[in-house]
């Protein structure tokens, strides 16, 4: 509803340009209004750290993406996901949580073999829980500082 829209934006004084740049359009379905109110101000915190680079994760059904990416350039530095060619056989009969320690543990792995130590972790408005955390924690254990 446009209340609830304009509501949103005054949450977030000067902000109405940027929230209307990202075409997000809110739907009646409540879960959908908290669900993009959670996303931006995950976002608009990042916004003021992107001279770093980040890993920004993205989670279906199925898979976990993680990529480590240069915002300054536009350019992707590493990439890991349950699809690379390095995590062949190795999801089949494991869990989903373990799967994504994996890909973690990779994403850190090729962010340190490109000389890139500390990144600013974008969970793309997914909950900072299972798949997600296990991914960030395995990251950093391998030396890549969030």
């Amino acid at each position: 509803s446009i209340a609830v829209y304009e509501g949103i934006l005054a949450d977030y004084p000067g902000q109405a340009k940027l929230w209307m740049s990202l075409g997000h359009a809110l739907k009646k379905r409540r879960s959908n209004l908290f669900n993009s109110k959670r996303w931006m101000e995950a976002w608009l915190r990042l916004k003021r750290e992107l001279l770093l680079t980040f890993t920004a994760v993205f989670k279906s059904s199925r898979h976990i993406y993680a990529q480590v990416i240069d915002d300054s350039k536009g350019t992707t530095l590493a990439a890991a996901s349950t699809l690379s060619p390095e995590m062949k056989g190795k999801r089949a009969k494991e869990k989903k949580v373990e799967v994504a320690k994996w890909v973690g543990t990779l994403i850190a792995e090729k962010a340190l073999a490109r000389q890139i130590k500390k990144v600013v972790f974008d969970r793309n408005g997914f909950l900072y829980h299972g798949r997600i955390k296990a991914l960030a924690e395995s990251a950093r254990e391998k030396g890549l500082q969030f």
